[in-house]
């Protein structure tokens, strides 16, 4: 029986970025991970290391303290990267966030490399169907869509009663266009819809899995 990781250790793989996997500790602790085969460090600079499947089985297996909803996701300054889903009171914007998000969707997209079984990175993973809204969500932005802000203009990702798709509204025609393209060019199946109580059109997106 593989022995478990020690509390140092236990703490770095609690740390990691919940969407990247990226994992900060001393260089001690990071090789120790490595030779579990918890870890893996990039073969490109900086070289960071980032949680392998079993790092992440490990860190999801842990009870998490009760988080706020999708549709609220923490500040980008709290220390945990969030997707901008629409409608956040104060989001956060400029190069710092720009960076941020562009390190989140490569780190997404290594998952995907890592995890799905023939290696393929243009299709979501098991991450990403597990946290429906935060994935959509990321992958709009991360394309420069524009979230929606206390203003309303702007795209908005929200979870349905559907388990395995979530709906994306925006302001016009236009908006929705674009959020459907760049959706499907991120592995996920979109099909156009109307609300039959307001005749607003929204996306119907999920993950493709083929």
């Amino acid at each position: 029986m593989t022995r478990p990781p020690t509390a140092a250790q236990r703490r770095v793989i609690d740390a990691a970025d919940p969407v990247t996997g990226r994992l900060k500790g001393t260089q001690a602790q990071l090789a120790a991970l490595v030779g579990r085969g918890l870890a893996f460090r990039h073969p490109r600079p900086p070289h960071d290391c980032f949680l392998t499947p079993a790092g992440h089985r490990i860190r999801e297996a842990a009870p998490e303290p009760p988080r706020a909803a999708d549709a609220a996701p923490e500040a980008a300054g709290g220390g945990v990267f969030a997707a901008r889903v629409g409608g956040e009171e104060e989001p956060a914007v400029g190069p710092a966030r720009a960076r941020e998000v562009h390190s989140a969707w490569q780190g997404l997209l290594e998952l995907r490399r890592m995890t799905n079984p023939d290696g393929a990175a243009d299709r979501p993973c098991g991450w990403e169907r597990a946290h429906l809204v935060r994935a959509a969500a990321l992958a709009l932005e991360a394309a420069g869509h524009r979230p929606a802000g206390p203003d309303g203009d702007g795209y908005r990702v929200r979870a349905t009663p559907q388990p395995d798709a979530v709906a994306v509204s925006g302001p016009d025609a236009g908006t929705l266009r674009a959020c459907a393209a760049t959706l499907e060019g991120a592995g996920w199946q979109v099909g156009d819809h109307t609300d039959s109580r307001t005749r607003d059109r929204y996306l119907l997106a999920s993950p493709r899995r083929v």
